[in-house]
């Protein structure tokens, strides 16, 4: 059931992208139909997240290996792009990015091997700070990705170009307000995270958790200064990707760079 689920999803992440890379790469003239993008995308993230959930949760256990969260992760920030189709249409740019990674998530979710599992007798609080972190994550992954596009258009407009991605995108002003807009949702749940992680957390030096608190919160200040600096100083464009790339760099470390040197490396 689980492999034809990773199939199913699979194949409709790639095929969305095909659909909408063919308009972005100008291999067709003819703009990508929301509507057929958001269906093919809906049934991705329907079988995915099926699979996801339960691959994650088996046996009366929570396997929450690096490769088993990346893909739930890349779950999460797919239906939230989605999501975001619905209030915007602009949004569609994210998708030819997120469905590739998507697709890679599942394959490499089913290749790998379970490191260690946390039994299912965990508290509420301890779940909370689980799923605000996968969630903090996800929209933050989301944003980084907004800021990328958002460097390419500033970079684009500059040489002049108007095609291929760029004629596929809305305007720098409604950008820029996409991108605070994850960061300022991103920075409540990763607040809800920390402070969760700090009280549910019985002995954080134990499980080697210390430095997954010190770059949680390196990139907290980090994307807070940067929505300090839009209000106070008026940071914009540039300016806020370069913020958004550097919190991003350290939310990464906090999580993928223990989880990479705690299962894969010792």
């Amino acid at each position: 059931m689980i492999i034809s689920a990773n199939v199913i999803a699979i194949c409709f992440y790639l095929f969305a992208a095909i659909y909408q890379g063919k308009y972005l790469l100008n291999k067709s003239t003819n703009p990508p139909r929301v509507e057929w993008l958001f269906s093919m995308g809906l049934i991705a993230a329907v079988a995915h997240g099926f699979s996801a959930f339960q691959t994650i949760y088996h046996d009366q256990n929570l396997d929450l290996g690096i490769f088993r969260v990346s893909s739930l992760i890349f779950w999460f920030i797919t239906t939230i792009s989605l999501i975001n189709i619905m209030r915007r249409r602009a949004s569609t740019i994210l998708l030819s990015f997120l469905f590739p990674f998507a697709a890679l998530s599942i394959i490499a979710s089913t290749l790998a091997s379970t490191p260690r599992e946390l039994s299912s007798s965990i508290s509420p609080g301890l779940v909370t700070h689980i799923l605000c972190s996968i969630l903090a994550y996800s929209v933050l992954t989301i944003a980084a990705i907004q800021a990328a596009i958002l460097t390419l258009q500033i970079h684009e407009l500059k040489q002049h170009k108007i095609a291929g991605i760029l004629r596929a995108m809305p305007s720098l002003q409604t950008m820029e307000q996409m991108l605070i807009e994850m960061i300022w949702i991103g920075v409540a749940l990763l607040t809800i995270s920390l402070l969760s992680g700090m009280l549910f957390i019985d002995d954080i030096f134990a499980q080697h958790l210390t430095h997954k608190i010190v770059l949680s919160s390196i990139a907290w200040l980090i994307f807070s200064a940067l929505l300090w600096g839009r209000y106070k100083l008026g940071w914009r464009n540039l300016t806020a990707a370069k913020w958004t790339f550097g919190g991003f760099i350290f939310l990464m470390l906090s999580y993928f760079g223990s989880k990479f040197v705690l299962e894969l490396i010792l």
